[in-house]
């Protein structure tokens, strides 16, 4: 069982985690991300797997422009997961987009 924050009423995401309680899955670098395609998903399915932000990271101008431009996300076990991309997740949610497009691995 995964320990998360989960909201009654609707918030941004589905719950606050602070840690990844699905299995290791040797994706470390952005070429690895880059066989998983992108999809859309919805902000209000994903658990976070950090509490915290740093605002320089959510507020600059390039914040956006080094590393992958799509979020990287885990499914696991029927729950959507935020590995990487926190900033750009509530960058959305700040200009009122209830969804964005991340890169998904499924894990079995």
């Amino acid at each position: 069982m995964s320990t998360f924050d989960a909201y009654a009423d609707p918030v941004i995401f589905k719950a606050v985690g602070d840690s990844r309680p699905y299995p290791d899955h040797g994706l470390e670098t952005t070429k690895d991300w880059s066989n998983v395609p992108p999809r859309v998903v919805q902000l209000g399915e994903l658990i976070t797997t950090k509490s915290t932000l740093d605002l320089r990271g959510l507020l600059a101008d390039d914040s956006t422009f080094y590393g992958d431009l799509f979020p990287h996300c885990v499914e696991w076990e029927g729950e959507l997961y935020l590995e990487d991309g926190l900033h750009r997740a509530l960058r959305a949610a700040l200009q009122q987009r209830p969804v964005l497009h991340a890169r998904v691995l499924v894990l079995s």
